[in-house]
């Protein structure tokens, strides 16, 4: 899907660049597969905020969509291409030949019409998917099963995919798009191709208020604060923040500051971590 450019009206405009959907279906989402999303701006129940730079933004809602494959065996087709607020990915929309519909992860390539199925024994081609003991080594996936039936948790954002390294026993090691190798039980399921939408990544945002569109706030640096608003603020001018490392509003360490448990039980599932070691 290609990067759309505008003429520079204003200054914002010069820099924009938007997604352009015109492979996505001229339709509304399908109704029967929609919910509401209540707004939080970052808050708990006692009203305070607890996540910020939250807050604002359009009313969208949420498409669910089957991210556990679990309708075996029976092919469905490709109805539409939508376009879904809530991910980066695009959504298909399925029609199964029992009539039910679902939404699923477009992947590249996909097309209104196409068939796909969820199978033991389905082809190797883009949407379909299959435990992960089925699929053959150097596949291209996407939408992976950490624990089988509960649901695809890895590799679902737009333009991601991991490859099948190696079966060993009753594991195999999937390559992540971070480069991380990990084991994955191979009852997991998995969707075969790539997440669609892969030229997000080059989408250029160009305006403060599309970020607030998002429901995204604004991001201030400690170093231009008060001392009493932030550790790093204060001094004249430009001032270093006059610590070894950069700190937190809480004085908590942060930028590499290393956050995952040591011992973590899941340790023994990475092969190889992000970084190489």
């Amino acid at each position: 899907m290609a990067i759309k450019s505008y003429k520079p009206t204003t200054p914002s405009r010069r820099q924009m660049t938007v997604t352009d959907y015109g492979e996505l279906s001229r339709v509304k989402p399908e109704k029967s597969l929609l919910e509401k999303v209540k707004k939080h701006a970052g808050r708990n129940s006692y009203g305070r905020i607890t996540v910020r730079h939250q807050g604002g933004g359009n009313k969208k809602k949420y498409r669910i969509i089957d991210f556990r494959r679990d309708k075996l065996d029976m092919p469905a087709e490709v109805m539409t291409l939508e376009y879904d607020p809530n991910r980066t990915a695009h959504i298909a929309l399925l029609r199964y030949e029992d009539g039910e519909k679902r939404y699923i992860l477009a992947p590249n390539g996909l097309k209104v019409g196409d068939k796909v199925i969820s199978s033991d024994s389905a082809d190797i081609k883009p949407g379909n998917c299959l435990p992960i003991a089925n699929i053959p080594l150097g596949t291209v996936i996407h939408n992976i099963e950490l624990y089988p039936g509960r649901g695809a948790q890895m590799v679902r954002s737009a333009g991601t995919a991991a490859q099948l390294m190696a079966k060993e026993g009753a594991a195999a090691q999937v390559r992540l798009p971070s480069g991380e190798v990990r084991y994955i039980k191979m009852g997991c399921r998995a969707t075969i191709g790539q997440v669609g939408n892969i030229d997000k990544e080059n989408v250029n945002i160009g305006k403060a208020g599309k970020k607030r569109h998002m429901g995204i706030r604004p991001t201030v640096r400690g170093s231009v604060m008060n001392p009493v608003d932030h550790p790093h603020g204060g001094g004249e001018g430009k001032s270093p923040i006059g610590r070894p490392g950069p700190v937190t509003p809480w004085g908590k360490p942060t930028l590499g500051y290393k956050t995952r448990k040591h011992n973590h039980r899941t340790d023994k599932q990475i092969v190889r971590r992000r970084n190489g070691k």
